[in-house]
């Protein structure tokens, strides 16, 4: 999709019409997404009104490695991600329904632990799982989500959203076929994201918290990326 780009004070607000039937979803969808950026502050702001009653769940796949450019992996990375609860996937990588206290498990990261560490105690190919930053009736509110610390540089990224939910990726699946900046060929564990977000799959799940839009309301989330050095 093409998105109109408007520039504003400090970044860019984009914005989209998707028609009524999109991709098989109802309604006619204004959308928009501003990113501005304040000393070292990203702030994205999603927002959205539907025709139709529609689920929308807005989101965005941003790769980091605090290492810098060039860096192949993210093991001397520490993560903390401030969710008492996580989403249990299938082979599919879908959650199962549970919702899951991180207690005594590999996804306890209420403290900061080393990324690469971790990664040897998680199931599977590694994290790809969404973190429950509240209970899922929680009122609106924006809330400290996650924070990543490279020590190697000091580099420090604290991530704070109103979202109910953080999908954290630690890039599983790169294979090296994907060319970026300098010719750099990014592999397996290369970089993480933290994607803030509803949980998955809510639309067909009662229990987590309720991703539809409908006429007259507005879809409105915000999540700020914070960069500093320690």
């Amino acid at each position: 999709a093409i998105w109109l780009a408007t520039e504003v004070e400090g970044g860019v607000i984009l914005s989209l019409t998707s028609p009524d039937g999109d991709q098989g979803y109802p309604g006619e969808v204004q959308v928009s997404v501003s990113y501005t950026l304040q000393g070292e502050k990203l702030t994205a702001d999603y927002r959205a009104r539907s025709t139709k009653t529609t689920p929308i769940n807005l989101t965005n796949h941003s790769y980091f490695n605090l290492a810098g450019q060039g860096a192949a992996d993210i093991y001397d990375h520490e993560v903390s991600i401030n969710a008492q609860s996580y989403l249990p996937v299938d082979d599919t990588s879908i959650p199962t329904g549970e919702i899951r206290a991180v207690e005594n498990t590999p996804f306890d990261l209420r403290s900061q632990v080393p990324v690469g560490a971790r990664l040897k105690e998680v199931p599977g190919l590694g994290f790809d799982h969404n973190f429950c930053l509240c209970s899922p009736r929680d009122d609106w509110r924006e809330r400290h989500a996650a924070r990543v610390f490279h020590p190697p540089s000091g580099r420090v990224l604290e991530v704070s959203t109103s979202q109910p939910g953080v999908q954290f990726y630690t890039s599983n699946v790169l294979d090296g076929s994907i060319r970026g900046k300098g010719g750099m060929m990014y592999g397996k564990h290369s970089a993480f994201c933290l994607e803030t977000q509803n949980w998955p799959d809510a639309v067909n799940q009662d229990s987590f918290p309720d991703c539809l839009l409908r006429p007259g309301e507005e879809y409105h989330h915000v999540t700020r990326f914070t960069f500093t050095t320690v």
